[in-house]
């Protein structure tokens, strides 16, 4: 739930009102006092004796958006005639489309494009199926695989529903990449089941983003997929968080004139991203790092321990602490959660070493209240966008794939997310590097190129190298 009006709660309300008199003068003020927040106010239809206007306001969530429309239409005078909720009239008719890049304007054009002249492209394909990385759209396409089991925050939701989702998915690769992605929802959350759909559809992409599929079974989709197939296959709840938190942390540390190294970092989480974090941190150089589940500490002595978290005891929390989340949060320097709301507050990150950093990530409520948290820490970022320093997995995966497909890459490798990270990080100069400013916007021009160049040069071209996958 927003905690202040969002405009992912706009709302506009088409009412009418008489052309004399208060009532226009007291819409504004009767949204305000609602507690929303008016963002436009329009007149559709201009009369002697009435006006039709449509005012257009932000609100907390729905509940608050009905108590906005009740003050309204409180007003002497006023007729509501619509309320329409913005988020879902963008989502009218789905948020993408195709698009032919190739004129069919004549008898000609159709005979190159389709029957006859394309059986020549396809027998050269035949002979050499390499060659459909030059000659179809499998060069610039990207399959956005979800199961809908850990859609967002909203659980398990199925494929149906995972669908927008997944459009606006591929609406940010095209926005930010130019890359053609493709919704792709199955209605199976079976692990043999997605692996067999996946490795029978590749042949038309040029790599596969996996999403908001839940874990663990993320993790033997995402290995049994990279066993199979010849093109990158990365999943970015993983690995694109990854790469972000890795180059806001980095500049993070800058600011407070820390070393990764060096500095004692308790983690929240330890699923999909949780894990993939960890990994590219420890790749990164970190040594020093507690991760904590619901259950406290993850620690060798624990018996409850899968595949998944015997390898996070084994590589973290050398002294084998075994107590709970606040204690290790306890003199660390940097708190990193990608888990559940609320499981902090203030006086925990007070308990926390001096100009400490705090990465509250859980959406669309976060691990601490980020307003609790700047009260103690030196830096503090979230997921939001009401926030400074948002970290979000946009800033990430556009490039990351960009330098992929440019590069006609195979594999996605530890490498090339570590260079990817690199990369983001130092999008932020040292003129721009402060507290609030840790990590780019997701609208700075220079961040998929300055990413995608970072990965295409860490791919070194189209071969499968012999470098540790990720």
């Amino acid at each position: 739930m927003a905690t202040v009006p969002s405009v992912s709660y706009s709302i506009t309300v088409r009412l009418e009102v008489p052309a004399g008199g208060k009532a226009v003068s007291q819409l504004t003020h009767a949204v305000e006092s609602a507690g929303g927040v008016v963002t436009a106010l329009d007149v559709t239809t201009a009369g002697h004796e009435t006006l039709r206007i449509d005012v257009t306001c932000a609100a907390r969530d729905t509940d608050h958006a009905q108590a906005i429309v009740d003050k309204l239409d409180a007003v002497e005078g006023v007729v509501i005639h619509k309320v329409s909720d913005r988020t879902f009239l963008m989502h009218l008719g789905g948020k993408i489309e195709m698009k032919s890049k190739v004129p069919l304007r004549n008898r000609d054009e159709l005979s190159m494009a389709y029957t006859p002249g394309v059986a020549r492209v396809s027998m050269a394909i035949a002979r050499n199926p390499e060659d459909a990385r030059r000659l179809t759209i499998k060069r610039n396409s990207v399959a956005v695989v979800t199961d809908g089991s850990a859609v967002l925050g909203l659980g398990n939701i199925g494929p149906a529903a995972a669908l927008p989702v997944m459009e606006g998915k591929a609406a940010l690769f095209k926005r930010f990449a130019d890359i053609d992605a493709w919704p792709i929802c199955l209605d199976t959350q079976d692990v043999d089941e997605i692996v067999r759909t996946v490795q029978v559809i590749a042949p038309g992409f040029g790599g596969i983003n996996l999403e908001d599929i839940s874990a663990p079974r993320c993790f033997e989709v995402e290995r049994r997929l990279r066993e199979l197939l010849d093109i990158p296959v990365f999943h970015d709840d993983q690995h694109g968080t990854a790469i972000c938190v890795l180059a806001a942390l980095t500049n993070a540390l800058r600011v407070v004139g820390k070393d990764l190294s060096e500095v004692r970092i308790a983690l929240a989480g330890a699923g999909a991203a949780g894990t993939a974090v960890l990994r590219l941190l420890l790749a990164a150089g970190a040594h020093n790092v507690i991760v904590c589940d619901y259950l406290g500490a993850v620690h060798g002595g624990r018996e409850d321990l899968d595949d998944s978290l015997r390898w996070i005891a084994d590589h973290t929390n050398a002294d084998g602490y075994s107590g709970d989340l606040r204690g290790a949060v306890k003199g660390a320097d940097v708190f990193i959660g990608v888990s559940a709301p609320g499981i902090l507050n203030g006086d925990d990150i007070a308990t926390m070493a001096e100009g400490a950093v705090v990465f509250a990530l859980a959406n669309p409520e976060p691990e601490v209240s980020p307003d609790d948290a700047r009260e103690h820490a030196a830096v503090v970022a979230t997921g939001r966008s009401d926030y400074p320093n948002q970290i979000n997995n946009v800033l990430a995966f556009p490039g990351v794939f960009r330098g992929l497909l440019d590069a006609q890459a195979n594999v996605v490798t530890q490498e090339m997310l570590l260079a990817a990270a690199r990369a983001l990080s130092a999008v932020v100069t040292d003129e721009e590097l402060g507290p609030n400013y840790i990590i780019p916007s997701v609208f700075h021009a220079d961040v998929a190129g300055a990413v995608a160049a970072a990965v295409r040069e860490s791919a070194g071209g189209r071969a499968r190298s012999g470098m540790t996958e990720a």
